[in-house]
């Protein structure tokens, strides 16, 4: 189970992104660099040029007050010049960056070769925690140079108080309680968000549930409105609790911390005046230094404790690239062009990541090349986690999966799944023009009409696109202009019709992608998928048919039925109804259903 101890260090984060930024902007990584910390610094001298300036009028001095005076506006207007160059710059450097980042994060979610991390909750946490920090990440190289300007800035001060006498070194040495704490309560608060983070998943759900156009007619009819109101206000107060708590007790330690320091800034310039008996000029520099020491610390600490949290969310696109890049490294066989012999499982077992039951346990299936393969069971039987190990969706707990021979672990994810089409029952609805939400089954051909249209007949959907009030050019979804609301089964309809896009796949996949359809209509449907299959056996195929209705899928080469996370039985329609075992009983029950 990940914990925050699984993610990489602060160091290791902030030296990933630093490189990642110099690969995507090296120039204006380093000109950005140089103008922002530079503009920190000019202000630290304002103090020297205030103790030039009181010892120059204590002395009648007219050169070294100009002098001082002049140091004076030229600091201020360095500072601003620098500052302006600086944030243009940044700007410009900050825009590109994010574009990278941004694109780098959505290109790792969608090509990690597992589903993993969508499915189990402490990874869900930590992923929502990285998308509510993504702006983090925009703003990381300018907290980062900033730290470091301020930084600059402080010894610069700490140096100035030393040259009036070196125990106001000490001073410095009561700030760093401000530091310890500043530190300590960003640390704190990180850990505090990563623990409510479940609970602010659950008030999100109850908001979404309670705002969304889908659940709307349920709350209604069902009048509990009010109630998932409460539920997420009570959601809302659990969490925010913990925040509210944590924040109470690292304020009392923070509010100590300068009450510290503000007692020894007092003693030093009272010490500098009397015991140390330093000039006007010294008196001053301290009052000036010392008053900068105090407020250049707190921002400072403001910028460590926001570089902290930009590093913290940098860890987390750190983790991700590990997790994904974990997944590749087995990858170093080619995917084949054909299937010759088929795809095998040998005492494949798994449980998913984080749970102790077995989802299926020793299971031996021979899928051969070319031939139609229909898994029926009853919900639960594990037919939909046998797809996700075909998919290379999840990797087997036990035992192996080989394609041809090949461990299926070592063909690439993205070059395997290139190869698979099919339609699932959880689809998604692409609120695309029907023409495009049918074509990026097959990205390359996805402008293709023919092409499209094509699947539309293989995937039984030509009723649907000819109802469309301009056909494949018909904007699909009510919220769009012009758009246009389709059913649940029209829905699902084209996408089958999207995962019949690729032509030559060498596996096809149809998990209940016609649930939403009658019997009879599903039996009608697999059978041209079936009789599709057969045709294009000279690329060694093989189709894979999920249903949950025994009766629609009697085409099948080999009926595999799965019961208790096993396999039951496996044979034709005609060899399993002879048997007189579990098939032929449940198809029985259902036939009888039927009539």
């Amino acid at each position: 189970m990940p914990r925050d101890r699984d993610l990489p260090g602060m160091a290791a984060a902030l030296a990933h992104s630093i490189r990642f930024a110099w690969r995507a902007e090296p120039r204006l990584l380093l000109v950005s660099f140089v103008l922002v910390v530079s503009s920190w610094i000019p202000d630290a001298f304002g103090a020297l040029w205030l103790k030039l300036l009181a010892n120059g009028a204590v002395a009648g001095d007219g050169r070294r007050v100009a002098w001082a005076a002049a140091g004076l506006a030229g600091s201020g207007a360095a500072a601003w010049l620098l500052r302006i160059a600086g944030d243009r710059v940044h700007f410009l450097f900050r825009e590109r960056a994010t574009i990278a980042i941004e694109a780098h994060v959505a290109r790792l979610q969608a090509t990690v070769a597992s589903i993993e991390h969508h499915e189990r909750p402490e990874y869900l946490d930590r992923l929502q925690i990285l998308r509510d920090q993504a702006f983090l990440l925009n703003h990381l190289y300018h907290s980062f140079m900033s730290t470091v300007g301020s930084v600059a800035r402080l010894a610069i001060t700490v140096v100035l108080l030393v040259t009036v006498h070196p125990s106001l070194a000490a001073l410095a040495l009561f700030a760093v309680p401000t530091v310890v704490v500043a530190t300590w309560r960003a640390g704190t608060e990180r850990r505090t968000w990563e623990a409510i983070a479940p609970g602010r998943r659950l008030d999100r759900h109850l908001y979404e549930l309670g705002t969304a156009a889908g659940p709307g007619k349920e709350i209604r009819l069902a009048g509990i409105g009010d109630r998932l109101a409460r539920l997420r206000w009570s959601t809302w107060e659990r969490w925010f609790g913990l925040v509210a708590a944590n924040r109470t007790r690292s304020a009392a330690w923070h509010a100590l911390s300068w009450a510290l320091f503000g007692a020894a800034y007092v003693g030093a310039i009272v010490a500098v005046a009397t015991v140390l008996r330093g000039t006007a000029g010294d008196v001053l520099l301290v009052l000036a230094a010392g008053a900068n020491l105090s407020r250049y610390l707190g921002m400072t600490a403001a910028q460590a404790d926001f570089l902290r949290w930009c590093v913290d969310a940098a860890s987390r696109l750190l983790w991700l690239e590990r997790f994904a890049d974990a997944h590749r490294r087995t990858a170093d066989a080619a995917v084949p062009a054909r299937l010759e012999r088929g795809i095998r499982l040998e005492k494949v077992s798994f449980r998913y990541p984080g749970t102790e039951p077995w989802v299926l346990r020793h299971v031996d299936l021979e899928l051969p090349a070319g031939a139609v393969i229909a898994i029926v069971g009853e919900n639960g039987a594990g037919k939909t986690t046998l797809v996700k190990l075909l998919c290379r969706f999840y990797e087997p707990t036990e035992g192996s999966i080989t394609v041809d021979g090949t461990d299926l672990a070592r063909l690439p994810a993205e070059e395997w799944r290139a190869r698979l089409a099919g339609a699932f029952q959880d689809f998604m609805r692409f609120e695309l023009l029907a023409r495009a939400t049918i074509g990026v089954g097959d990205l390359p051909r996805s402008d293709e009409v023919p092409a499209v249209a094509a699947a539309v007949v293989r995937g039984g959907a030509d009723d649907v696109v000819r109802r469309l009030p301009r056909g494949l050019e018909t904007q699909l979804g009510p919220t769009w202009r012009e758009g246009v609301e389709l059913s649940f089964g029209q829905w699902q309809k084209l996408a089958l019709a999207r995962g019949f896009m690729r032509d030559e796949p060498l596996l096809l996949v149809l998990d209940e992608p016609t649930a939403a359809l009658d019997a009879e209509t599903e039996h009608a449907l697999f059978e041209r998928f079936a009789a599709a299959s057969r045709s294009g056996a000279t690329a060694g195929r093989v189709t894979v048919l999920v249903s949950h209705r025994f009766s629609t899928v009697r085409m099948a080469d080999l009926i595999v039925v799965l019961d208790g996370n096993r396999v039951a039985e496996q044979g034709s329609h005609e060899e399993l109804m002879a048997r007189g075992g579990l098939y032929a009983e449940l198809y029985g029950i259902q036939a009888r259903a039927y009539r």
